[in-house]
């Protein structure tokens, strides 16, 4: 059976090419006998492919030596409890940037352990636009500030990273990370959950600069400690050992690509392609500023919602699945990651050009 593009928010596709390595080494990898899910996270076999994992994203993404990369589990909803009873060390407020439902619960849960400042808020605009930083209302005296620089529902993206002025820089980056070259020094904490653009769900990653860890309070679990899993290589406990081996496949494979500069030339084009469909039209419509549209997700509307269920019929039966939007947004949605290839955005808008001449 052929594969379909998936257009999921996550968890999303994965590269073909990942896929059929795995395959390839399921039941034993490089001569051990043993499947990766098997291995003793602490046995030389599965050490040398966590190290290599590091390795090859340091890499990647260009960090710099006072960093560490943490391999975690919970996901990135764990991070909005972990954020500020790691980081709020002596202050008593953090600013956090509302930009859509994931900044949204980001700050809900902060409020469970420090005192917020909205440093911007587009919710009276429908999350359409990003804050410009003249407009970030920043404390100097905040443990950190928190933004999410692509809010996956919403489709809405920073199209800069914001100047703190020192106050360090945390940066929600699930599914952004690995689309394009980032300066990692420009932020103090980089966090992403793997289900969209690094591997399978049930992983994520924590890129911290040193002098944040070791100042967590007093009521902050052991498990939720960053300095924990720093101390340890992120085996305190038995770690998300598929999903990290996973992840060092697509390292391999975006290096493989060229790194990131090769996946954003490929990823701009993309959005593009799709872009161009839907501003070419008045059949489908994309609400958000045209500044702050996102690369990965791209929602869209019919003009008649009245079609939308015909529109997602007709879309699974091209292999084009996963389309429809999320439940506060409506209309489509399409989650254009890394591992989408662009025969999949070419599918989708040859779909949605022969859609509109049968239906406009």
């Amino acid at each position: 059976m052929a594969r379909k593009f998936n257009f999921s928010a996550g968890p999303a596709m994965l590269p073909t090419a990942v896929i059929e390595r795995a395959q390839a080494e399921m039941l034993d990898w490089n001569g051990s006998g043993m499947s990766t899910m098997e291995m003793s996270h602490r046995g030389k076999e599965y050490m040398s492919i966590a190290a290599k994992a590091e390795a090859d994203l340091r890499d990647v993404m260009g960090i710099p030596d006072n960093y560490k990369v943490l391999f975690l589990q919970g996901g990135a909803s764990s991070q909005f409890a972990m954020i500020p009873l790691n980081l709020m060390g002596d202050k008593t407020s953090a600013d956090y940037i509302n930009t859509g439902m994931w900044s949204k619960k980001a700050i809900a849960e902060a409020k469970r352990y420090i005192t917020v400042n909205i440093a911007a808020d587009t919710s009276d605009n429908g999350f359409t636009s990003v804050p410009t930083q003249a407009e970030l209302k920043l404390d100097p005296n905040a443990a950190y500030v928190h933004y999410t620089p692509n809010e996956t529902i919403g489709g809405v993206e920073f199209d800069y990273i914001p100047e703190t002025n020192g106050v360090p820089l945390i940066a929600d980056m699930s599914s952004t990370i690995l689309s394009r070259p980032i300066d990692v020094s420009r932020f103090g904490m980089i966090y992403a959950g793997a289900q969209k653009n690094i591997g399978p769900a049930g992983l994520t990653i924590v890129i911290i600069r040193d002098d944040l860890l070791g100042k967590a309070t007093d009521i902050c679990p052991t498990m939720f400690n960053y300095a924990t899993h720093a101390d340890n290589d992120s085996m305190y406990n038995t770690p998300a050992t598929y999903s990290w081996y996973m992840a060092g496949l697509v390292f391999e494979w975006l290096k493989g690509l060229g790194g990131l500069e090769g996946m954003a030339a490929i990823n701009k084009r993309k959005a593009e392609k799709l872009y161009a469909v839907i501003d070419g039209s008045d059949f489908y419509a994309n609400p958000v500023a045209i500044n702050a549209r996102s690369w990965m997700n791209v929602p869209f509307t019919l003009a008649d919602a009245e079609l939308d269920a015909a529109f997602l019929k007709g879309a699974a039966e091209r292999g084009l699945v996963t389309l429809k939007g999320h439940r506060s947004v409506g209309g489509m949605r399409a989650s254009i990651y890394n591992a989408m290839p662009e025969a999949g955005v070419d599918a989708l808008v040859a779909y949605m050009q022969e859609f509109e001449a049968a239906n406009a």
